[in-house]
């Protein structure tokens, strides 16, 4: 049904998720991220409120093998879900449910995890890892998104392709980069397209935006179109 892949960046702090699968708006559901504690991605028969009380348990500081345990002692559902922890350690926590739809199983690696149900094999998580450590020189965006393209051309959700989404955390409580591709042909490659627009004008906007260490950010209009300027007129 659904492959994600989990990731920190030590050299920017960030922490990103990336996920497709062969169903509708996949980013409304799965992915959860706690700036600086971690991220979460519930996925198979969805749970949502394993990444809403996952992330309370994230920020309280729980390690994920705890969050898993006490998600899923507390869900009588627990078999027909698939969830996946990375937190700002590097630690690591899983569960896939004996009911979900072969091929599903769980891969993790340093500093990344990546899980899947419903796919064309073990393959599919195998590639996405190796492209992911193979981008070592990419931003987060990009090599998350470039790994799960990989693990689409080793098969991918076997039904097929339907969305895709991205999202990525600094430090902030909000979020650097929110993509979602709901309903599309080719969700990854228009997922691709979108994070490419977005370092033209909002990768610019947000360095702008208020922080909590800076809580007025900048107002000034003409030092903002500026900088979007210079970024539009040499592109990354």
């Amino acid at each position: 049904m659904t492959w994600s892949i989990i990731a920190k960046d030590d050299s920017t702090g960030q922490i990103g998720i990336a996920v497709a699968t062969r169903f509708f708006a996949v980013g409304a559901r799965v992915p959860f991220i706690v700036a600086g504690q971690g991220g979460i991605a519930t996925q198979a028969l969805v749970n949502p409120y394993y990444g809403i009380d996952g992330a309370t348990l994230l920020r309280d500081g729980r390690h994920p093998h705890d969050i898993v345990q006490l998600l899923t002692s507390a869900d009588p559902g627990r078999e027909s879900r698939q969830i996946h922890i990375l937190d700002r350690n590097g630690q690591i926590a899983a569960h896939t449910g004996r009911d979900c739809i072969d091929w599903c199983g769980h891969l993790e690696g340093q500093g990344f995890s990546i899980a899947g149900n419903m796919l064309a094999g073990p393959q599919v998580l195998n590639e996405t890892a190796n492209a992911f450590l193979a981008g070592s020189g990419l931003p987060l965006a990009q090599r998350l998104i470039a790994a799960m393209k990989a693990g689409e051309a080793a098969g991918g959700d076997k039904r097929g392709r339907q969305s895709a989404a991205l999202l990525v955390h600094g430090k902030e409580e909000w979020s650097e980069l929110d993509l979602r591709v709901d309903d599309h042909a080719d969700p990854l490659a228009e997922l691709e397209r979108l994070e490419s627009v977005s370092r033209r004008h909002w990768a610019v906007f947000r360095q702008f935006m208020p922080t909590r260490d800076n809580p007025a950010g900048v107002t000034d209009r003409a030092t903002i179109d500026a900088g979007i300027a210079a970024a539009q007129a040499n592109p990354t």
